[in-house]
């Protein structure tokens, strides 16, 4: 990747911690929703067992992930075309005003069905954020990257998304000390999603000064468009039919685990396994951490070794262990048998999540990069990872849930056969070309 003569090392980690700030409280907001819905999903449903409220919550998660893929394209065509810092700040505007919304609703038993139709309204807007989100997020701390440490700095996008999901279990874990069970049914639940909103206007302060990436820079310099600036963007994505199968191909697995162990694991560890809330929230904290510190060290090893071998690890593993480590996780006998057979799952899913990033955004050039990432990601994610929950409840309330384990382990050999038999990205990245 060129990069001009001005930019060094100090101003690209201020620019990519800005970004990744940034990240952090979308990620939070987003992630909050899961975190919660044991204790709101009462309020904006009809009385009913817990596993049927859980599902009609989970079924409003999944119907957030059906905007990623509108996110990915139209917040993708923006980067692509204004620029990644614009489209980075409008991404958190729209998930300020979703969380704003869902902690403003008044309950079913107030407004009726209208409470949870805003629900859905709100999930849509969060859902356009984030899918919009992930794709500029990625492209932008690839491309702000220098070649040596792409890996690395690349993985502090899940670095900063499972700090996400580790500040909306804190949290958690503050409200459960300071309210009883009552009041975080009754009105607590809405705290986390005001402090969501504020959080998110800190994050466009931080966004309004990063710098924008040289590699766009560079490929929007006025002059003679290139073919792709001057046909539709989404026309040029069709040129690489392979490189979109592949992010395809390659997400499949790896969201359908990253969604099974952390954002389903608390409902799991309660529903299934017998633990109480607290636990369950402890254990899940605890685990995530572990993911947090996994990210940059695997992404930095794929700088030495590659990004094919650090995914094959994570397509074995997932292919391999999730049936195992499922089963057990069911009949885990404490907390910390647990957590450990978490680290474990953690462990191979650093494998898939600390690179995936970067592997996606090296496959195709500066002028569609953020799109060509955004949108086949977010599709994928919208139909199987935003679906993971969804499912895994639906098999647990029909007393098969040992064919949700199937399900996964079959979704990650999709994604292992896909890195058998594709190059290693660092070896042959476009960004190189730019």
């Amino acid at each position: 990747m060129t990069t001009t003569p001005t930019r060094t090392m100090a101003s690209r980690v201020k620019s990519i911690f800005s970004g990744s700030i940034g990240n952090l409280v979308e990620w939070y907001d987003w992630y909050i929703y899961s975190a919660f819905a044991l204790y709101f999903a009462p309020a904006f449903f009809p009385k009913g067992n817990q596993t049927a409220q859980l599902l009609n919550s989970a079924a409003i998660f999944a119907v957030g992930f059906l905007m990623r893929p509108l996110g990915g394209w139209l917040l993708g065509l923006y980067a692509d075309r204004r620029g990644r810092k614009a489209a980075l700040l409008l991404s958190v505007l729209l998930m300020c005003a979703g969380s704003l919304l869902i902690a403003l609703t008044p309950g079913y038993a107030s407004i009726g069905v209208l409470a949870p139709v805003m629900l859905v309204v709100a999930r849509l807007l969060q859902g356009l954020s984030v899918g919009g989100e992930y794709g500029t997020s990625a492209t932008y701390l690839s491309e702000m990257a220098d070649q040596k440490n792409r890996g690395f700095f690349s993985s502090f996008q899940y670095v900063t998304l499972i700090a996400g999901q580790l500040v909306a279990l804190l949290v958690q874990l503050g409200l459960q000390a300071l309210l009883t069970a009552e009041q975080l049914h009754a009105w607590g639940w809405r705290i986390p999603f005001v402090i969501g909103a504020a959080a998110a206007v800190v994050a466009l302060f931080l966004r309004q000064h990063m710098e924008e990436t040289d590699a766009f820079v560079q490929a929007d310099k006025p002059g003679a468009p290139t073919p792709e600036q001057a046909e539709s963007k989404l026309r040029v994505l069709l040129r690489y039919p392979r490189e979109v199968l592949t992010v395809v191909c390659l997400t499949l697995g790896g969201t359908i685990v990253f969604y099974t162990f952390t954002t389903y694991t608390q409902k799991f560890l309660v529903n299934t396994a017998g633990f109480s809330k607290d636990q369950a929230t402890l254990v899940s904290f605890g685990a995530l951490a572990v993911a947090m510190v996994l990210q940059p060290v695997v992404g930095a090893l794929s700088d030495r070794v590659g990004r094919r071998p650090v995914l094959l690890a994570f397509g074995v593993g997932a292919t391999l262990g999730t049936v195992p480590l499922l089963t057990a996780l069911g009949h885990a006998g404490s907390s910390w048998e647990a957590f450990g057979l978490l680290v474990i799952a953690m462990l191979i899913m650093s494998g898939y999540t600390a690179i995936n990033a970067v592997v996606k955004a090296e496959l195709f050039p500066t002028e569609i990069r953020a799109l060509g990432v955004g949108l086949p990601y977010a599709l994928t994610v919208a139909i199987f990872g935003g679906t993971a929950e969804y499912v895994a409840l639906l098999a647990k309330q029909h007393n098969v849930e040992v064919w949700f384990y199937w399900y996964v382990t079959a979704c990650a050999s999709i994604s292992l056969v896909t890195y058998l038999r594709m190059a290693d990205t660092r070896h042959t990245s476009r960004m190189n070309q730019v």
